[in-house]
């Protein structure tokens, strides 16, 4: 049992054998499942685990509380990296009571068909609601659609802890030798990304509340320096870039296209750039290109042709930024087309939808491969982009 204050433990495991998480998002450290432990007259977990740590967290939840009995289970979130064990649980300690607010109680039936709980083992809490442990006092603040609708956060008012469910967690398990804010960043715009409103809005309930420790669902407690990790969130979520630079997003078939992409960057640098990201769509992390796609306020497309359209790992990418919401950039084009270039035509379509994107010329375009009379247009777009 690792103690986060006399009264607060940390019964939550890592998962280092998984390779990815939601089926979709690479995790070479792994992936950090958290669970808490109120004590106090009134014992209250919070929230539970993936069924892949279930029988270690078990373990840690039955060593940390002894012979005592826990009163509560506190279900924040109820997606099933964190509520995949609340039937293990609630079997285990059939006196104990699940909080949770009416869309949690709603949902939970489409996860856990044959959990049987009477009303009297519900407790249902609202907005601001709070839930007295004896010392320790729980305030409840909904957060819909960060990143499920039945979202919430608790606000513990004597110590200043806040449980902030899927805001403020990153990729990696709890220790791992990682930059923080890389892995956050990555693990904030590819699955909460879409909702940055809704975390806005959270962030406002929660501006007044004095918080000492912040304890996410994913990756470590954060104690210190927290006006730095809450000046991420309110950056991320207003879909402001974070940082002046470029990202080309390239999707190249024989190589051609990459050879003029490695010709742009080279000019961006040579131009004062003072960030150039470089990814091949084909082979590249997905999720990282989407990262530095809303991290950096330039982006360049650039793709050949195919099926008169254009190479799908671009159409597949430009639908994860939409997906996500991707507004406030400035963006480039450079096609290639052997003979009917149709690339610049079928990105510049899927970014029409897209808020308050500023599009630069000239649309390069290359035919089949770079060739020496390509420069002065690879220039132009250069020079427009860094304007």
């Amino acid at each position: 049992m690792e103690l986060i204050t006399k009264s607060v433990a940390y019964v939550g495991v890592d998962d280092e054998t998984i390779d990815l998480f939601e089926s979709q998002y690479h995790v070479p450290n792994g992936m950090a499942y958290n669970s808490y432990i109120i004590f106090d007259e009134k014992i209250a977990i919070t929230d539970t685990v993936d069924k892949r740590g279930a029988v270690t967290w078990l373990e840690n939840v039955t060593e940390a509380l002894g012979d005592k009995q826990p009163d509560y289970l506190v279900i924040h979130h109820l997606e099933p990296d964190h509520a995949g064990s609340i039937q293990l649980l609630a079997e285990r300690y059939p006196a104990m009571k699940l909080v949770g607010n009416k869309k949690t109680f709603a949902m939970l039936p489409q996860f856990f068909e044959t959990l049987s709980m009477p009303a009297e083992r519900l407790v249902t809490v609202g907005e601001g609601d709070t839930l007295c442990l004896g010392t320790h006092t729980l305030q409840f603040f909904l957060a819909p659609m960060v990143h499920w609708p039945e979202a919430m956060v608790s606000f513990e008012t004597s110590e200043g802890i806040l449980f902030s469910a899927d805001a403020f967690g990153k990729f990696g398990v709890r220790h791992a030798h990682e930059d923080w804010t890389c892995e956050a960043r990555r693990y904030y715009f590819n699955i909460v990304g879409k909702y940055g409103g809704p975390v806005q809005t959270l962030l406002k309930k929660l501006s007044g509340a004095p918080v000492n420790v912040i304890c996410p669902l994913h990756g470590p407690i954060l104690t210190e320096d927290l006006g730095y990790y809450i000046g991420k969130y309110q950056l991320w979520s207003s879909y402001e870039p974070e940082d002046d630079g470029v990202t080309i997003a390239c999707a190249s078939i024989h190589g051609n296209t990459m050879k003029a992409v490695e010709a742009l960057r080279d000019i961006l640098v040579e131009k004062g750039a003072k960030k150039v990201s470089v990814f091949d769509l084909s082979r590249d992390d997905m999720a990282e290109a989407v990262e530095d796609a809303f991290r950096y306020d330039k982006l360049i497309l650039a793709a050949a042709s195919y099926d008169a359209g254009v190479f799908p790992p671009m159409d597949d990418f430009l639908h994860h930024l939409a997906s996500k919401a991707y507004q406030n950039r400035k963006v480039g084009y450079l096609q290639n087309g052997s003979w009917a270039p149709s690339a610049a035509k079928t990105m510049k379509a899927i970014v029409a939808g897209m808020k308050n994107i500023t599009e630069v010329e000239p649309v390069v375009t290359i035919t089949s491969s770079l060739k020496t009379g390509d420069r002065p247009a690879l220039e132009a777009l250069a020079d427009a982009i860094l304007a």
